[in-house]
């Protein structure tokens, strides 16, 4: 198969479902983080249309929405790609590292919070390191993360969070594939949220350390993989 069109063999098992939109968003982006769609392609409206058989708004709408995370452009001659770089993934996690701290602290002040929603979180993560299902690990570990935006209470703050969430899940999907023991990654967060619920004075090193590690796994994760992509760029 042409390199120039490979990619678009890999939409033709997922056709349509429900929610159209989210389909082809939710597709595209992992194209493009997992570099099957390289920086620089050029993504046709029409083209894309008749790939994922939808209409364009769905498109437009998914186009628009990876926009608004970095993935993609757009310029005078339509949108392009940009990719994930290793800069994208240090100014990702410099920018979770600052919200993350910041809606941890809330939660740890006033009155006792309910961390149900985390601990249920932590119990998936166990029972999907038990089998070892990396995807079911990665969507836990989000929610376990996710439920400290939403304790905080803090709308505009969660609101930033969830515009990145997408991102982070299919960069995770990258990593958790490579661990061969996500019980370490399920034991870190354990303790995380034993230090959170304790309020202990210590609870904020502890997150920016877990934030740190899982930067350095991404990073090497992102190293090997794309040492091992190819790397011509693809075109309309």
């Amino acid at each position: 198969m042409d390199s120039r069109s490979a990619w678009r063999g890999s939409v033709a098992a997922v056709r349509p479902a429900p929610a159209l939109g989210q389909h082809v968003v939710d597709h595209l982006r992992r194209l493009i983080i997992t570099g099957e769609l390289l920086p620089g392609t050029h993504l046709v409206e029409a083209q894309l249309s008749d790939t994922f058989d939808v209409s364009r708004g769905p498109i437009r709408d998914a186009l628009r929405l990876l926009e608004t995370e970095g993935l993609v452009e757009s310029r005078r001659r339509g949108v392009f790609v940009i990719g994930l770089s290793i800069d994208d993934i240090d100014e990702l996690y410099s920018l979770r590292r600052l919200i993350e701290a910041h809606a941890v602290a809330l939660c740890m002040e006033g009155p006792e919070r309910d961390f149900t929603a985390a601990q249920g979180a932590i119990e998936q993560m166990a029972q999907a390191a038990d089998r070892q299902d990396s995807a079911d690990f990665a969507r836990a570990d989000l929610d376990f993360h996710s439920a400290f935006y939403t304790v905080a209470g803090h709308r505009r703050l969660e609101s930033v969070w969830l515009q990145y969430r997408p991102t982070f899940a299919t960069m995770l999907s990258v990593t958790n594939a490579e661990d061969r023991d996500l019980g370490p990654t399920y034991r870190d967060h354990v303790e995380l949220l034993q230090k959170i619920s304790d309020r202990s004075t210590d609870a904020l090193d502890l997150l920016n350390e877990h934030l740190e590690g899982s930067r350095r796994r991404m990073l090497a994760a992102y190293t090997r993989h794309f040492d091992t992509t190819p790397t011509k760029e693809l075109s309309s």
